[in-house]
């Protein structure tokens, strides 16, 4: 068997229409994993499932608003009754951009729904099937924001501190078990978002303001959704058998590098 294979397992995704999400959709159906996609954009689903598609790989999508515990709970449970659920990726979030003068009460409970209740919806309802079949692997999409101060990013900075925190509360109490429960932390990375950020805020000066971007990491430039996706490979791996409760930076040098 190859190394990082995913043969015949069953991971259900959030936020699998474009950027990181995308990109973990693919490189998991190309290891031969069944993906289940959670998702409220059924238009860039539909393109995620079109390449997996094209190249003979398995994947299935699902309107969800990943916010609606119900919704998520019946959809996972519908899709628990034919599968195993071998690993549940939280990987769908939102930006704000902000310090706290700038962000209202509905810019927090907006964040705080998708960003936190999410995560919270999807372990929730992934964990007592996989405590049932005695395994499962829980990856949970962080930031370096979490850990490090960045200039008006209030908001998102508390919602993935607390996808931080969940991490390691998860891992713990569910280590017996035989569940895993990790996240990753990247600083930026170049995404349909970062496109979008960058022209409506900035008209005009995009290159400029791309470069300007790319810069802040040490290593000059930003990461791409497939370095993300190959960490989070082998993180889901039986090759990651041992670790669990982590925080995975990849992140460019930022957090250990910056003088300032």
């Amino acid at each position: 068997m190859k190394k990082f294979s995913l043969q015949d397992k069953h991971v259900i995704l959030s936020g699998g229409g474009s950027g990181i999400g995308k990109a973990i959709a693919i490189t998991f159906a190309e290891q031969g994993a069944n993906i289940h996609i959670l998702d409220r954009d059924e238009i860039a689903t539909q393109s995620t499932l079109d390449e997996i598609h094209a190249n003979k790989g398995n994947a299935t999508s699902y309107r969800c608003d990943i916010s609606n515990q119900k919704t998520v709970q019946q959809i996972i449970e519908s899709i628990a009754s034919h599968h195993p659920i071998d690993i549940l990726i939280n990987n769908a979030g939102i930006a704000h951009v902000g310090s706290i003068e700038k962000v209202e009460e509905e810019d927090l409970d907006r964040l705080f729904q998708v960003n936190v209740k999410g995560v919270y919806n999807g372990m929730k309802a992934c964990i007592p099937f996989m405590k049932k079949q005695g395994h499962g692997c829980i990856l949970n999409m962080a930031s370096v924001a979490a850990s490090m101060g960045i200039t008006d990013r209030f908001a998102y900075s508390m919602t993935k501190g607390a996808v931080l925190t969940m991490t390691l509360s998860v891992a713990k109490d569910f280590i017996k078990d035989n569940i895993r429960c990790n996240c990753i932390s990247p600083a930026r990375v170049h995404t349909p978002f970062v496109d979008g950020f960058i022209s409506k805020n900035y008209p005009g000066k995009e290159a400029e303001m791309f470069e300007k971007l790319s810069k802040t990491q040490p290593i000059g430039r930003m990461g791409t959704p497939q370095e993300i996706a190959d960490l989070a490979l082998f993180l889901c791996s039986d090759e990651a058998a041992f670790i669990t409760g982590a925080d995975y930076t990849i992140d460019g040098g930022y957090t250990k590098l910056n003088a300032h």
